[in-house]
């Protein structure tokens, strides 16, 4: 998780260096279809390509539609938003996905965690600051996006062990650069690229490949209660980027509405290995933990 939340940084990063010179539909394409070579490249070598008919499974094309939308919505929102900003409101996303487990997979929330999601949400509206003064849509663009992971996280907790993680990650990227291509014409045409924006891209993509494969893996074989607070580390990347590279410095309200929703997903953790600590204490009373 740890490894996935510095790849997608880097590649917010880059990405977020072209979104003045490129639309977001060519983004997608270009940045896509880079992934999707690297990807194809390694699953050979590896022998970890499945067949198609594995892959077209009703979950997977799923996964992908979540994942597809929540790409368009973020790199709307990337060049409107301090890389920072995009990324502490992005934090909410395990609170969503808690959300999730507890209305559609109807996992056990207990009130104290209702309150940490509910406080987690509130943080957000700190950061994103509702008003005629602080609110953008830009900020909303990434709260839809996190709305769309957490279904695209969901659903990944569901797809069959026995497909690779490669295959689906091949078929995530190939799919959303074949959506970038068909969305060209309506973010107003195809631009002029430099040998700079297409460099960018390429470096975007192997981040995103380190990034899509990890967080597959993370959440495919990991206890979900222990690595989701290393999402967190995400933030730390950002502002150093932000700051770097952008030359943003982080007001106040993103930092108390980041601690404040950080404080909150990392309570829920609390809370969701204790509850699972008791499960397993009943189920095996002769068990020391």
């Amino acid at each position: 998780m740890a490894i996935s939340m510095a790849g997608f940084t880097f590649n917010d990063a880059l990405t977020k260096s072209v979104t003045a010179e490129l639309t977001v539909a060519q983004i997608m394409f270009v940045r896509g279809a880079f992934t999707a070579v690297l990807v194809y490249i390694v699953a050979r070598r590896m022998g970890a390509l499945d067949h198609i008919r594995n892959i077209l499974q009703p979950l997977i094309l799923i996964r992908i539609a979540f994942e597809t939308v929540a790409a368009v919505a973020f790199l709307a929102a990337l060049g409107q938003v301090p890389l920072a900003n995009a990324s502490a409101i992005l934090q909410s996303l395990p609170l969503a996905v808690t959300l999730g487990a507890a209305l559609f997979y109807k996992e056990p929330v207990g009130w104290r965690r209702w309150t940490a999601i509910g406080l987690g949400f509130i943080g957000v509206l700190v950061i994103i600051q509702p008003g005629p003064e602080g609110f953008t849509l830009a900020s909303l663009y990434i709260v839809f996006c996190v709305i769309t992971a957490a279904g695209r996280d969901l659903v990944t907790r569901r797809i069959d062990p026995s497909i690779s993680s490669l295959s689906v990650t091949l078929f995530t990227a190939a799919s959303i650069s074949f959506a970038g291509l068909l969305l060209i014409p309506v973010f107003g045409g195809w631009q002029p690229m430099s040998g700079g924006a297409l460099g960018k891209l390429a470096f975007a993509s192997i981040f995103l490949f380190a990034g899509y494969q990890a967080i597959i893996m993370a959440m495919r074989t990991g206890e979900i209660s222990f690595i989701a607070p290393f999402r967190y580390t995400s933030l730390l990347w950002a502002v150093l980027l932000g700051m770097l590279f952008f030359g943003e410095v982080p007001d106040i309200w993103m930092v108390v509405g980041a601690s404040i929703v950080i404080g909150s997903g990392l309570y829920t953790f609390y809370r969701e290995s204790k509850r699972k600590a008791a499960l397993a204490r009943r189920a095996d009373p002769a068990s020391p933990g």
